[in-house]
């Protein structure tokens, strides 16, 4: 689009993250960016629950959860729903390109938080994306719902 905005696909960010520092700093980073943090959460039943009553546009997850049942756990579930997932962790899970759009490894500053989505943003809408260094973007395609 010249001189304009592209419509902005994910809105509506569910944020998954055990590590209370990690959740409260991804969460202040997504308002500042514009965008709506429908709940920021730890464990898998918590995110379940939140996506039976929320409109939720794409999922920050770690791997590691508190609970019984992880990040893995939570994208199977997302792919049900045809949500997206971006695995925000230290260390990827094997079938992370079949469950996920993209991993993107810890550390990372808000800025590469900010160009990860952006990635996200343009691969959902059928565009060439730039994943940042830390990030890899996976050919599974989910549909936005």
């Amino acid at each position: 689009m010249l001189f304009g905005r592209r419509k902005r696909i994910v809105k509506r960010i569910l944020v998954v993250e055990d590590e209370p520092l990690t959740a409260f700093d991804n969460e202040s980073m997504l308002d500042a960016a514009g965008y709506e943090v429908v709940a920021t959460l730890d464990t898998y039943a918590a995110a379940v629950e939140a996506l039976d009553s929320e409109k939720v546009d794409l999922i920050l997850s770690d791997v590691r959860l508190a609970g019984k049942r992880g990040g893995v756990e939570l994208a199977e579930e997302a792919r049900r729903r045809s949500i997206p997932v971006l695995f925000v962790t230290g260390s990827p899970p094997p079938q992370a390109r079949e469950l996920a759009i993209g991993s993107l490894l810890k550390p990372y500053t808000d800025r590469t938080l900010r160009a990860a989505l952006k990635a996200v943003e343009a691969k959902l809408g059928g565009e060439k994306a730039r994943p940042p260094k830390g990030m890899e973007l996976y050919e599974t395609a989910v549909d936005p719902a």
